[in-house]
C-alpha cells in the first residue's frame, strides 16, 4: 500500500524511480544538479531574496488569516509601524464565527478586521461565507506562487501553490516587508500509482500516508512533492483533500504536479490565467520517497487521539477489543491516569456504534466529498436515536451548488443538518457531542478536546477521523461503523459550477487600496500586548510544568474551542494556558511573573516568591559573578516534544505574557512552534534525551545566557539550584542572526520597534 525508501531517489521523466546508491544512478547527472529540478526548488528559488539557496529569505505573494489569529497579528504589526499591506492579505472569519459566547467579543473582532482591511488595503470575508482554505483555493491560489497563512493547514499544493502555515509573527514580518528565513528544506517525493477503488476518498489516502510517515518523522520539516502516474487518476477536489492533510505529517509544505484537471479547476473559478503547468525536470533528485499504490488503499479510520493512530475500518472491525483497549490505554497518557474513558462499551452485537457523524471544514466540506456522501445517504435515514449527522459546506458557493443539484435535499430528507461554512467542529467549538460519545469526522484533527469536551469538568468525548463517504455509510446505518466500500452506490459525479456573484456581493475587497482615514473599530476586549523586557545577562528559570507525553500538541498548550473567544486579549486568553493539561500551571507562572515584575521595579522578588530567598542565597554563595539585581526571573515548561498541531502563536505568547522565558524539550514537533517561541522572545532550549536533571518546581540558573546567545555558543551550561548545584547542558539549535536579535530584544515587537 505505502512504502518508504531508505535513501534518496532520482525520478526520471516523471515515472522511473532510481535509488541514489544504485549503479544506474551513476549514469545520471549529479544529485546536486538534479535536486534543482524538483517543482519545489523552482518555486523557492523564484521567491528567495537572499541570493543563496542554502539559506532562504522568502517573500510570499499573498497572506491569509482567520479570526482567531488576525487580531493579534494586526496589533503586533500596528505596534511595529504598519502603514499599508504590501501584498494581498485576506482576513476570513471562519473559526469564531458563532457570536454566542462571551458577549460581543467575537463580532467586535470581526469589525476590527473589516476596518483594518479598509484602512490598510486588504480583503475581508464575513462570517459563514467560507472557511479560510476554501476561499484561498477558490480566489487566491495560483500556479508557481507562494502563500503564507496563520493556520497550520495552509496547504494549496494541489493547485500548484506552495503554501505554509506559520505563527502570526511570521506574517507580521511579511506585512513589514521582511522575509521568511529558513534553511533550504529537503524535498520528498510522494509517488502515486494506480487509482482509488470505488468508495475510497481523499481522507482514506491521507490517513494512510500520515500513518506511514508521522511516527518516524520521515517528512518532518520537508516539502512533500506529489508526482507519478497516479496523480492523473485523481480529481482536483480529491487532490485537495489529500493535500490539506499533509500538515498532519509535520511536513513544511507540499506541492503537486499539475495537469488539465487543475487547469479546469481554475477555469471553473474564472481564473484561467492563474494556472501553470508544473512538473519535475527530466531528472529530479528527492531526499526520500513515499510510494503509494492508490488501488490498495482501503477505507481508513484514525482512532483517538492522533491522525496517525490509524487502521483500515475492516481491520478495526476484525480486532475491536484489542484496538479499543489500546485506545483506552492511550487515553490514560493523554487525559490522565484517573480519567474514566471507555470505548469498548460502544460495541454491541460485535459492531462499534458511534454517536455522531460530521463532514466539515477545509478537509471534508468540499463539493465532491459532500456530493458523494449525498449519493450514499440518498433514500436512507439516520434514525431517531442518539446518532446525529451534520455537514458543513466549505463555502457559500459550494453550499449553493448543493442546493441547486439536489444534494442538500438528500441530506435533509435523511435527517442530516446542513450548516454554514465554519471550522468549529475541527477545533472544538461546534457540534460538541455528549459526554462519553465517540464522533466520526471528516476534519483535520482528532487530538484530545478537539471535539469540545472539558476534561476539568469531567466531560470527555473523542473523535475518530474518517472519509466523508464512510461517514455517510455509517450514518445510513444509524451509527454502526461502516466502510463506504460496503455500500453498492452509483456515484452521480455531479459537475461543479462556481457562482462568483456570491463573493462579489458580500466580500469586501479593497483591491489593494489603503484608506488611512478609516478609524479602526476597537472592541472592549481587544487589548494591546503587555510590555516585554529584553533578555538579561543571567537568567533564573522556575520549572512550572513537566509534561512527559510523547508529543504535546498546541491544543494542550492553549486549548481551542470557546477559549479562543479571548484571542484578542493576551492576558485574558493566557488564563487558559495548559488548563486541560496542567490546571496548576497558570498560578505557578503568575507567581514567577510577579517576582520578576518586583525585580524590574526595584523591589524584592522574594517578597512575591518566598522560596527565592533560599535560591538567591545559594546563587550568591556559589556564583559570585552573577548580579542578582540584574538577573531576570522567568518560568519554563519541560515537554518531551512540544508543538504538534496548530500554528496559533498563542501556544507560545500565552506562556510569554505569564512570564515564560523558555521551553526545554528533547525536540520540537514542528518548525512553526519553535519559531513562535523565538518570535515571542522565548529561548527554545533542547537537551539530550534521557533522565531529567530537574523536576517540576526546581529553579535553574543559566549564567551568561545573553552572552551565549550573542556569541552563538554551541552549548550552554545550566545549573539546577540546590545546596550543591547540578550542572547540565542545553543547546539552542540553529538560529539566524535575526532570530538571535529577537530573543535578545525580548520579542518581535521590541525588535521592530527598536
Amino acid at each position: 500500500m505505502i512504502k518508504l525508501s531508505g535513501q534518496g531517489v532520482f525520478l526520471v521523466n516523471g515515472t522511473q524511480i532510481i535509488e541514489e546508491n544504485s549503479a544506474e544512478a551513476a549514469t545520471l547527472i549529479s544529485k546536486e544538479d538534479a535536486a534543482k529540478n524538483t517543482i519545489a526548488y523552482g518555486i523557492l528559488e523564484a521567491h528567495n531574496t537572499s541570493g543563496n539557496m542554502r539559506n532562504l529569505q522568502i517573500k510570499f505573494d499573498k497572506l491569509t488569516s482567520h479570526d482567531i489569529t488576525f487580531v493579534g497579528i494586526l496589533q503586533t504589526a500596528r505596534a511595529s509601524g504598519l502603514e499599508k499591506f504590501p501584498i494581498p492579505y485576506v482576513l476570513t472569519n471562519c473559526h469564531n464565527s458563532l457570536c454566542a459566547v462571551g458577549g460581543t467579543i467575537n463580532e467586535d473582532d470581526h469589525m476590527f478586521g473589516l476596518t483594518c482591511a479598509k484602512r490598510y488595503g486588504g480583503v475581508y470575508v464575513p462570517p459563514h461565507q467560507a472557511v479560510i482554505h476554501q476561499y484561498a483555493r477558490e480566489m487566491l491560489a495560483a500556479g508557481g506562487k507562494m502563500i503564507l497563512g496563520s493556520d497550520s493547514h495552509t496547504r494549496y499544493g494541489a493547485l500548484g501553490t506552495m503554501a505554509m502555515g506559520e505563527g502570526g509573527p511570521e506574517l507580521v514580518k511579511q506585512l513589514l516587508s521582511r522575509t521568511y528565513d529558513i534553511p533550504m528544506p529537503g524535498v520528498v517525493a510522494v509517488y502515486l500509482e494506480g487509482e482509488p477503488i470505488k468508495g475510497v476518498g481523499p481522507q482514506d489516502v491521507a490517513i494512510a500516508i500520515i500513518k506511514a510517515v508521522f511516527g518516524n518523522g520521515y517528512v518532518n520539516n520537508k516539502v512533500m512533492e506529489f508526482v507519478g502516474p497516479g496523480v492523473k487518476s485523481l480529481s482536483a477536489d480529491f487532490r485537495i483533500g489529500v493535500d490539506v492533510m499533509t500538515t498532519e505529517t509535520t511536513c513544511l509544505s507540499s506541492i503537486w504536479e499539475t495537469d488539465e484537471k487543475i487547469q479546469e479547476f481554475y477555469e471553473i473559478h474564472g481564473r484561467k490565467g492563474d494556472y501553470a503547468e508544473l512538473k519535475p525536470g527530466a531528472v529530479a533528485y528527492y531526499d526520500g520517497l513515499v510510494k503509494v499504490d492508490l488501488s490498495k488503499i482501503r477505507p481508513m479510520i484514525a482512532m483517538p487521539f492522533h491522525p496517525s493512530n490509524a487502521y483500515t475500518i475492516d481491520e478495526l472491525n476484525a480486532n475491536l477489543d484489542d484496538i479499543l483497549a489500546d485506545v483506552e490505554a492511550r487515553a490514560k497518557v493523554s487525559l490522565g491516569e484517573n480519567t474514566n474513558y471507555s470505548l469498548r462499551d460502544k460495541v454491541r452485537d460485535g459492531h462499534l456504534w458511534v454517536e455522531q457523524g460530521i463532514i466539515a471544514g477545509c478537509a471534508g466540506g468540499g463539493f465532491e466529498n459532500l456530493c458523494a456522501a449525498a449519493d450514499i445517504i440518498r433514500g436512507r435515514y439516520i434514525g431517531s436515536e442518539a446518532f446525529t449527522f451534520s455537514v458543513y459546506p466549505a463555502s457559500m458557493p459550494v453550499y449553493m451548488e448543493l442546493v441547486r443539484n439536489g444534494s442538500a435535499a438528500d441530506f435533509i430528507q435523511a435527517g442530516a443538518v446542513i450548516k454554514t461554512a465554519f471550522c468549529g467542529p475541527c477545533f472544538g467549538a461546534g457540534d460538541t457531542p455528549s459526554n462519553g460519545a465517540l464522533s466520526i469526522r471528516h476534519s483535520t484533527r482528532n487530538f484530545p478536546n478537539r471535539e469540545g469536551s472539558k476534561l476539568q469538568s469531567g466531560q470527555i468525548a473523542s473523535v475518530a477521523l474518517m472519509d466523508a463517504r464512510s461517514i455517510a455509510a455509517t450514518a445510513a446505518n444509524a451509527g454502526k461503523l461502516t466502510a463506504a466500500t460496503d455500500f453498492d452506490v452509483e456515484y452521480t459525479g455531479k459537475k461543479y459550477h462556481f457562482d462568483s456573484k456570491i463573493y462579489e456581493n458580500r466580500v469586501f475587497d479593497s483591491k489593494g487600496k489603503a484608506d488611512s482615514s478609516v478609524e479602526i473599530q476597537m472592541g472592549p476586549n481587544i487589548k494591546d500586548w503587555p510590555a516585554m523586557s529584553a533578555l538579561t545577562e543571567d537568567l533564573i528559570l522556575k520549572v512550572v510544568s513537566e509534561i512527559h507525553d510523547p508529543v504535546t500538541t498546541t491544543d494542550e498548550l492553549i486549548p481551542s474551542g470557546e477559549t479562543s473567544s479571548y484571542r484578542s486579549n493576551p492576558l485574558g486568553l493566557a488564563e487558559f494556558t495548559l488548563s486541560r493539561k496542567d490546571p496548576e500551571y497558570v498560578g505557578r507562572a503568575k507567581a514567577v511573573r510577579a517576582a520578576e515584575e518586583a525585580r524590574r521595579d526595584g523591589g524584592a522578588p522574594e517578597a512575591s516568591l518566598k522560596e527565592l530567598k533560599q535560591v538567591y542565597d545559594i546563587i550568591g554563595r556559589k556564583f559570585e559573578s552573577v548580579d542578582l539585581a540584574k538577573t531576570g526571573i522567568g518560568s519554563t515548561i519541560f515537554a518531551v516534544k512540544p508543538g504538534d498541531g496548530s500554528a496559533r502563536e498563542q501556544a507560545a505568547s500565552c506562556q510569554k505574557v505569564l512570564g515564560g522565558w523558555a521551553n526545554i524539550a528533547f525536540e520540537y514537533a514542528t518548525k512553526r512552534y519553535r519559531s513562535n517561541l523565538i518570535n515571542w522572545g522565548m529561548l527554545p532550549f533542547v537537551m539530550e534525551e534521557g533522565k531529567l536533571p530537574f523536576k517540576n518546581g526546581d529553579y535553574i540558573l543559566i549564567p551568561g545566557i545573553r552572552k551565549a546567545v550573542e556569541e552563538k555558543a554551541e552549548t550552554i551550561k545550566a545549573y539546577v539550584i540546590a545546596e550543591e548545584p547540578r550542572e547540565f547542558k542545553v543547546t539552542l539549535g540553529n538560529l539566524t542572526d535575526a532570530e538571535r536579535e529577537i530573543i535578545l530584544k525580548g520579542c518581535l515587537i521590541n525588535y521592530y520597534r527598536d
